[in-house]
């Protein structure tokens, strides 16, 4: 039996959420406004209903007092009754026997109740009864006179109450219409910067035009929302000129090794078809060809991968652990020297715990260690330190090359930079812009000095945590 009435409350529901806002606050001012004037109109009627019938009872009881008097001047059954007018209040007189004298041509009252009888046997001096359950709904008044008593009754009379409740109605209806254009006008003026707001998010959605800020105007929170909103403008302008400038960086660094090569290739092709591949090129030759080929291949993919975790930006899969950094520098090093054998790295570490990325944090090191050995001269390690220091977990990583000249440090970390002294390297100049996404990623700091040795020394300073305690769980 409850289904048909949860089907039409989600009926309604649906019905509701598919409406504007604009509706939204015109039917809720309709209906505040409605609510409003149903519980005026209750609460008006219940009293003007009471004043009515206080009114009622004083003039029944004024008039019974009069009659009373003249009941016991002449005795209750000779006292004078006269015609009744057609109209206005009932008049009885109740003798002791209990018989009842009435006016000519007055309609009948409902009998004598109980409580009536007992004010005429002296019980009590009077009566008020309001007749609810009687069917013409008379108000009777019972006031003791002589031996007996004499009644007043007034026909219970609701026109007052109905000609209030039709103007109330009428009155009700007027507010409810006119609580509706109000509410609706209010909802347009309240709603016109929510519309231009609208209207220009459509248009930079349709012409992709990021550069036109919307304009700021109202208050509170209309302003509040058109500030984020141009916020969100700036940085997706921020975002679009960072796509396109890594966009333009990445096809000049991919120029180079492509062009070398497509040289080379196009050389072996040529010499291939003219059948003198053996005969014009030495061993030696082709040994020195095929490894520039490969050392050209590798060039790219490497550089496709930096520049496909560059693109990645902060997002990633890799959820945040407790670690030892120091586990971290040291599986950095063995991969450091298991791509490149030639390079000596010499750890001095000490545990420091941090909350971050494994993965993410360890490609960092082994960029950071990367960069120094292409710098370190064949009989200087790389020396990578890891220390506590204060609140922070220090990693420093030297070598003993000619260092970075002051005018190259400011942009170090910039993606695709390379020093003058550094092009004739290998590298594609993303690797120390990925150890800062990183670092900057996990709340640290990443900088640039001079080592003791007269190279480079590059410093990361991430934030530490406290040592885990471990738990001794005994049988």
């Amino acid at each position: 039996m409850n289904r048909p009435a949860g089907r039409g409350s989600r009926r309604l529901t649906r019905w509701w959420r598919r409406q504007s806002l604009r509706t939204r606050m015109t039917v809720i001012a309709a209906t505040a406004i409605a609510a409003s004037v149903f519980m005026a109109f209750q609460v008006a009627s219940e009293l003007l209903d009471r004043e009515l019938q206080d009114t009622a009872e004083e003039q029944l009881r004024a008039d019974s007092r009069v009659l009373a008097a003249s009941a016991e001047r002449a005795g209750l059954a000779q006292v004078e009754l006269p015609p009744y007018p057609g109209s206005g209040r009932l008049v009885r007189v109740v003798l002791p026997d209990g018989s009842v004298r009435t006016p000519v041509g007055q309609p009948a009252l409902p009998p004598v109740s109980e409580q009536a009888r007992r004010v005429v046997q002296g019980a009590s001096a009077d009566l008020v009864e309001a007749g609810d359950s009687d069917e013409d709904g008379y108000l009777v008044y019972t006031l003791r006179a002589g031996d007996g008593a004499v009644q007043l009754a007034r026909v219970a009379d609701d026109s007052p109450i109905n000609q209030f409740g039709l103007g109330m109605l009428l009155i009700g209806l007027l507010c409810v219409v006119c609580g509706a254009l109000v509410g609706r006008a209010v909802a347009r003026t309240g709603l016109a910067p929510i519309d231009r707001l609208t209207a220009a998010a459509v248009r930079v959605a349709h012409t992709r035009d990021l550069d036109a800020d919307i304009p700021d105007e109202g208050g509170g929170e209309i302003r509040q929302l058109i500030r984020s909103i141009n916020d969100m403008l700036a940085a997706l302008r921020d975002s679009r000129q960072a796509q396109r400038l890594l966009a333009e960086d990445a096809a000049h660094e991919l120029k180079t090794p492509l062009t070398s090569l497509r040289l080379n290739i196009e050389l072996l092709i040529r010499l291939d078809r003219r059948g003198t591949l053996g005969s014009a090129l030495s061993s030696e030759s082709r040994t020195r060809l095929l490894n520039d080929l490969g050392s050209q291949v590798a060039e790219l993919s490497t550089l496709a991968a930096e520049l496909t975790d560059l693109a990645r930006g902060d997002v990633s899969d890799e959820s945040t652990e407790l670690l030892d950094l120091a586990d971290v520098v040291a599986a950095a090093a063995t991969q450091a020297c298991s791509r490149t054998p030639d390079v000596e790295v010499v750890l001095d570490v000490t545990s420091v715990w941090v909350s971050g990325r494994p993965a993410a944090l360890q490609r960092a090191v082994l960029n950071l260690i990367d960069n120094a050995g292409k710098w370190s001269p064949a009989d200087q390690p790389v020396q990578v330190r890891l220390r506590a220091q204060g609140a922070s977990a220090v990693l420093e990583v030297d070598d003993a090359g000619p260092g970075i000249d002051a005018a190259d440090v400011p942009r170090v970390f910039d993606r695709f930079y390379r020093a003058d002294s550094a092009r004739a390297l290998p590298g594609s100049g993303l690797g120390l812009s990925i150890v800062q996404r990183v670092v900057d990623a996990h709340g640290g700091r990443a900088t640039v000095g001079r080592s003791a040795r007269g190279g480079a020394l590059l410093r990361v300073d991430l934030p530490a945590v406290p040592l885990p305690r471990l738990t001794t769980v005994r049988p």
